[in-house]
């Protein structure tokens, strides 16, 4: 009997999907629950199981087609032992039948090295066998792993004769790489953001010496206590909290000609994963504890890395903060993730030259930066939010006076 492979349920506000790669081919055996497909989303790799064993018996989706939910990727034809239906005998005759010839027997090749999911739809555009390409470190082949094998391949012995002489300008060279479908998603929401809200960014600047010394002498006994480091990331979020329950409206959104004002902290933190931003959402933060958040971080980062990330896990939050600092930014403007109508930006720390009681001094500073939606969120109010990040982050025994 056979049985369709459907497109499933993508999880809140999706309903597309790019099918990135097949993990069996026709004619395979599966057993249930094994992985067959792997459908792309806007959020995460998302993994298609079969529901019966059996044998792949039709794939009708290929890898890089778009997808709906309810699509049929393909089909497989139950069987209890999970193999390949056996072959009807042949029939008693007479005389002898003649020797069939024998099927010649498929190659079996060395397993694909660990490879990303990104690296493995760039291998497949670029036609290369993800198994040919070095990981340049660790035992897993990732995106630029890919592009340095393609370009090594493409320039071969020689090149440089093949190439025209260079006049003023220089021998120019252009690829074309279809966009991931997450990548789609992120440029159309980037765009969406800044049409559909009146977005203006207000910046501080916050002086880090108190942190970093908390951090300084509690960061050996705070790791062996809870088995996580004490980062930024936390008094970060902890500060936040303290400043969205001052200014409620940051924690707010817009429906038609309302106002929703939550009374919960959901908090996203923007991870920068090879595939693109994701924001993975801290829910209910308000009550977790610094190493809570350290520990719900640093497991986010490790699943951003290798593609594991859950659509739980991305679902919601009510207001987001994002790192540039951890690339070198030192000052940029954030772009608010909708619907939320606010979102604070972290940038590098550097000892800056600054004025304390009437002393010049140098202090390990960061420029910090919120936009916000003018629709419902004042100037005032945002000045005020900022400010009170400032306070807290400067004098963090208030996080804990204040819970």
């Amino acid at each position: 009997m056979a049985m369709q492979i459907l497109v499933p349920d993508l999880g809140e506000s999706v309903v597309e999907a790019t099918v990135a790669r097949w993990l069996k081919s026709e004619g395979e055996a599966v057993r249930v629950g094994e992985a067959v497909v792997v459908l792309e989303t806007e959020k995460v790799d998302l993994e298609v199981g079969a529901e019966k064993d059996g044998v792949l018996t039709s794939i009708t989706r290929a890898a890089g087609e778009d997808v709906k939910i309810g699509d049929v990727l393909g089909s497989i034809e139950e069987s209890a032992a999970g193999a390949a239906p056996e072959k009807p005998a042949v029939p008693a005759a007479s005389t002898p039948a003649p020797a069939p010839v024998a099927a010649a027997a498929p190659e079996r090749t060395a397993p694909a090295p660990a490879a990303t999911p990104v690296a493995r739809r760039v291998a497949e555009e670029a036609k290369v066998d993800i198994a040919a390409v070095p990981p340049s470190s660790g035992s897993r082949v990732t995106k630029q792993d890919v592009q340095n094998y393609v370009q090594t391949r493409t320039a071969g012995p020689g090149l440089e004769a093949l190439l025209p002489p260079i006049s003023d300008s220089a021998y120019r060279r252009e690829e074309r790489v279809k966009m991931s479908r997450r990548r789609r998603t992120i440029a159309t929401r980037l765009v969406e953001a800044q049409h559909n809200a009146a977005m203006l960014t207000t910046f501080n600047e916050i002086d880090m010496t108190a942190v970093m010394d908390i951090r300084e002498r509690r960061k050996a006994s705070f790791k062996e206590t809870h088995g996580v480091g004490l980062g930024f990331s936390s008094f970060f979020v902890k500060a936040v909290i303290g400043a969205l329950k001052a200014n409620p409206r940051l924690n707010a959104e817009i429906q038609g000609d309302e106002m929703v004002l939550k009374q919960y902290y959901d908090i996203g933190v923007a991870i920068g994963a090879e595939e693109g931003l994701v924001v993975p959402v801290l829910r209910d933060a308000d009550r977790m504890s610094f190493a809570g958040i350290e520990r719900a971080i640093k497991g986010f980062a490790v699943a951003a890395g290798d593609g594991t990330l859950s659509m739980d896990a991305l679902r919601g939050g009510t207001f987001t903060i994002t790192n540039g600092g951890v690339f070198g930014s030192l000052m940029s403007t954030p772009i608010l993730n909708a619907p939320q109508v606010g979102i604070l930006g972290l940038h590098k720390i550097e000892p800056r030259a600054v004025v304390v009681n009437g002393e010049i001094v140098v202090r390990p500073m960061m420029y910090v930066a919120l936009s916000y939606d003018h629709r419902i969120v004042d100037g005032r109010e945002a000045v005020t939010f900022l400010v009170r990040v400032k306070e807290l982050i400067e004098d963090p025994e208030t996080l804990l006076v204040e819970g």
